[in-house]
């Protein structure tokens, strides 16, 4: 593959030279040279450029998409012509909203790689959306999110139920007893993730089910990962609605505590999602890995 193309496409995720180059590993100087050749083969600016800034032209635009479609392409010739050699190989562009690349795939990750050394996994993190977003871009091939949107370019495959329980610290003192009613929650200071957040919009479906709104709460802060609102928790008298699987160690240490509301359940699946339609040997064997570590049918 032309490494200018290459070049090319780190500049136009990164929309930075500065830091496309050092994920090359090649020299600012280099990079500038490398899209300046290309536009000049074209005849048309890729970039516009605003002091430190730069954005796709439409050009650009055009270019991203062909060059997404090659690199694919390149992927796909790796992995099966290494199948020859009984030996594979390959890059896997995975993607996972933030409790999930903190609590569940690192062991799957780890059996996948004893089983697969030369297969490399690059992991995205990000909230629901941003995860979504990435797969449609084809910048993933497979992302593994909390509830699904029903986005129809993607297909949803449960993965595990998740519970979301509501915690706060043990030595909280506006605790009175372990079982409050709904109605209690309007009292209580919380703290949320941001919005796009899986974990945020099935909070809201589940309070719409009772009678409440989000905008019923008092939401003293909202936070970008389940560690920082951990941290605030431990450190105030506030309450936030988090995945069981992520407050396993605090709720064994004694550090948090959960509180149950009467007539309020919230369970949720996680989703792997694909691109409708859209398959490829490196993610059938990540697939089959996964489904294997958690005896499930996928």
């Amino acid at each position: 593959m032309d490494f200018r193309l290459k070049v090319f496409y780190t500049v136009a995720l990164r929309l930075n030279f500065t830091k496309a180059a050092t994920e090359l590993y090649i020299s600012q100087p280099a990079v500038s040279k490398h899209i300046q050749e290309l536009e000049e083969t074209y005849k048309t600016k890729l970039f516009e450029r605003n002091g430190s800034k730069i954005a796709l032209t439409p050009a650009g635009e055009i270019l991203l998409k062909h060059t997404k479609n090659i690199l694919e392409i390149y992927r796909e010739i790796d992995f099966d012509m290494s199948s020859f050699i009984n030996e594979r190989q390959g890059l896997l562009r995975l993607g996972t909203s933030t409790t999930i690349s903190q609590y569940i795939i690192s062991p799957v990750l780890a059996k996948f790689h004893q089983k697969q050394q030369d297969i490399k996994v690059n992991l995205l993190n990000g909230n629901t959306e941003q995860i979504e977003n990435a797969l449609i871009n084809k910048e993933i091939e497979i992302g593994i999110v909390e509830g699904q949107s029903k986005n129809q370019s993607i297909k949803y495959i449960p993965f595990l139920k998740d519970e979301l329980v509501l915690v706060s610290r043990t030595k909280n003192p506006l605790i009175k007893e372990n079982e409050i009613a709904v109605e209690d929650l309007k009292s209580m200071r919380f703290i949320t993730r941001e919005r796009g957040s899986g974990t945020l919009e099935v909070i809201e479906y589940a309070l719409k089910k009772v009678g409440l709104k989000l905008t019923d709460l008092q939401i003293e802060m909202q936070l970008g990962s389940t560690e920082s609102i951990k941290s605030y928790l431990l450190n105030s008298d506030c309450f936030a609605f988090m995945s069981i699987h992520a407050v396993g160690k605090e709720l064994n240490n004694n550090e948090l505590i959960v509180l149950d509301v009467k007539n309020l359940a919230i369970e949720r699946y996680f989703y792997i999602i694909t691109l409708l339609g859209k398959s490829d040997p490196l993610s059938e064997l990540f697939l089959q890995n996964v489904s294997l570590y958690y005896n499930l049918k996928l």
